[in-house]
């Protein structure tokens, strides 16, 4: 087993409040900011203003996640990760990396990050044993519900009860690494909102994710500017879905969301305080 350096920032997934994941998509196509962060320099200056909105974590992604993306091969990936993961680090917040392979959960925990955060609930080969290290030097693991991959998931998606079926996964992934000697407090579960599911699926999980908490594990919703929000408000451009996402983290807070991972940090954050004003009135 390699040895792996300890994340330089730690996250607290006991926090009285939920946790807010500002995203930093270093890609030419994600959905909603594709291109705009793929300069380094361009995504840490993003990192930046998230950090000052008051964002608590930096979620980077290097390959694009969306409907019908590519995979990328492992070498581009890290060419892209690397000076930006290295860049906010160094600016002292938890960092989370979004990946699948292997190889880059390694690097992306040697060089300080937080969080490791597999679309695929790391059921591809390798990723098990990689997580595993790295929840052994401290390193908090999101697991995530997806139904096929993002090249096919959203051909009609099909479920005959998507609550039910979204939170057997997830238990059974669970039950996988405490097997395997993870903490439950280093565990975070996903049901993947967008993952290989329609409107229908995604509000019925919003609806009943305070369900999830008899699992004993972080709960992350990651509904920002998806299309669902599109589908409810009618704002065809994610860049307009702001005021709908808002309203979905708040919803998500509600029932229980221990990490809302955001675009729109400040406005976010702006709708939490209220929020937690009237909770504690």
């Amino acid at each position: 087993m390699m040895s792996i350096a300890r994340p330089e920032a730690r996250l607290n997934l006991a926090s009285e409040r939920p946790l807010l994941m500002g995203i930093v998509n270093i890609t030419p196509d994600s959905f909603s900011d594709g291109g705009r962060f793929l300069a380094a320099d361009a995504a840490l200056r993003h990192a930046e203003q998230l950090i000052a909105e008051g964002a608590d974590i930096l979620d980077l992604g290097a390959e694009s996640s969306r409907p019908g993306a590519r995979s990328l091969p492992q070498e581009e990936e890290l060419e892209r990760l690397l000076p930006v993961l290295r860049g906010c680090v160094a600016m002292g917040r938890p960092v989370s990396v979004d990946t699948y392979k292997p190889a880059v959960m390694r690097v992306a925990v040697e060089e300080g990050a937080a969080m490791l955060n597999d679309i695929w609930g790391f059921r591809r080969p390798g990723a098990f044993e990689a997580a595993q290290e790295a929840a052994e030097a401290g390193v908090a693991l999101t697991i995530m519900h997806m139904d096929r991959d993002p090249a096919t998931m959203q051909d009609n998606p099909t479920y005959v009860d998507v609550v039910a079926e979204v939170q057997d996964f997830l238990a059974a992934r669970i039950e996988a690494f405490r097997g395997a000697g993870v903490p439950a407090k280093q565990l975070v579960i996903d049901p993947g909102f967008g993952f290989g599911k329609n409107v229908a699926h995604n509000l019925a999980l919003l609806r009943h994710l305070g369900g999830l908490r008899e699992l004993g594990a972080g709960i992350l919703a990651g509904l920002s500017r998806k299309s669902t929000i599109g589908a409810v408000t009618g704002h065809a451009r994610a860049d307009q879905r702001i005021f709908g996402s808002v309203a979905a983290a708040l919803i998500a807070a509600q029932n229980g969301a221990t990490i809302l991972r955001v675009h729109d940090v400040g406005a976010t954050r702006d709708a939490l305080r209220v929020w937690e004003a009237v909770r504690k009135a």
